[in-house]
């Protein structure tokens, strides 16, 4: 009878522990394997506040204008090798009437260096040369895994050390959204050229851990423990780095440049207070804004001028001007 009960036990264990790698397995296919298929995040829509600032005709006549400004840009596409190899992609957009400065934009998870045009246009209108990588995993970067910033840090020193080598970049400013923002916050840890004067960080979440475990209870109803134990684990194996360690807020506490953190009070993907516990363990000069009524990324849609505004003033803060 005892032999019974031992037995029992160890199969249910086998089987406990076969289901726990299965969904480990699961879990890393869905969130960490490259893949050109969408996610449908929790939290990811539109607020009320973007859905009912301009009409459907006003929206479309905006989204008009920038894209036939981008359409007439002539986009280089650049290279650089990554320190585990692998070749990196971006878009780079020389401003003729440059004034000796540069931004790195970063987009989004399973987002690409196409996005992010009414920014770019903005950046270039001010007259920056404008760097837009495709993260590792992404575009027409190399990768078979998404980095979620981590890796993704050090590609972001070697796109800094490109600018000031290929263009001779005097002022560079890093400027990301959602996981490019995390990633943006990651590379501020590392040891960047002293051309990189500034980091903008939009949306950003706390740590990889913390940002999965979020989507995780809420997509499938499920607790953390022990599935991202788990799926961390085989992360480490197949791609190279833990959940735990991929932490914009440790990150953020080596990091001596200045900081300006931004993140929408409706964020239901990234939760708001994300934004503000990063900002409380940033040790360099900092700023944030919480902006009234946006979600996710939404801050430059809803305020617009304002975010213009504040960018050229901590633009200007940050070079001492």
């Amino acid at each position: 009878m005892k032999k019974k009960i031992i037995w029992s036990m160890v199969a249910a264990l086998l089987i406990l522990s076969l289901v726990l790698v299965g969904a480990g397995q699961y879990f890393y296919n869905v969130a960490i394997h490259r893949s050109v298929d969408s996610v449908e995040l929790h939290g990811g829509g539109e607020s009320v506040t973007a859905a009912s600032l301009l009409s459907e005709e006003e929206k479309q006549a905006k989204i008009d204008e920038v894209m036939e400004w981008t359409d007439k840009q002539e986009f280089e596409m650049v290279e650089v090798k990554s320190a585990d190899g692998l070749k990196l992609k971006a878009h780079f957009l020389k401003n003729p009437h440059s004034n000796g400065q540069a931004v790195i934009l970063a987009h989004g998870y399973k987002g690409n260096s196409e996005q992010m045009p009414g920014i770019t246009k903005f950046y270039y209108d001010q007259g920056f040369d404008v760097l837009k990588p495709d993260a590792r995993g992404h575009g027409l970067s190399e990768g078979d895994y998404i980095g979620y910033g981590w890796h993704d840090r050090e590609d972001y020193v070697k796109w800094s050390q490109y600018l000031v080598k290929a263009t001779e970049a005097e002022n560079i400013f890093l400027h990301g959204f959602s996981m490019g923002a995390a990633t943006v916050l990651m590379a501020s840890g590392e040891k960047l050229p002293e051309q990189v004067k500034g980091i903008i960080a939009d949306s950003a979440y706390t740590t990889v851990l913390e940002e999965l475990t979020h989507q995780l209870k809420y997509m499938y109803g499920l607790p953390a423990f022990p599935v991202m134990q788990v799926t961390s684990m085989i992360t480490n194996i197949r791609a190279g780095y833990t959940f735990n360690e991929a932490s914009a807020i440790d990150s953020v506490m080596k990091n001596e440049l200045p900081l300006l953190i931004i993140h929408g009070d409706q964020d239901d993907l990234v939760p708001t207070e994300m934004g503000q516990r990063i900002f409380e363990a940033a040790n360099s000069d900092k700023e944030l804004w919480i902006v009234p009524g946006a979600g996710h990324t939404e801050a430059y849609t809803i305020a617009e001028e304002e975010y213009q505004e504040r960018l050229k003033a901590f633009w200007s803060k940050s070079l001492g001007k």
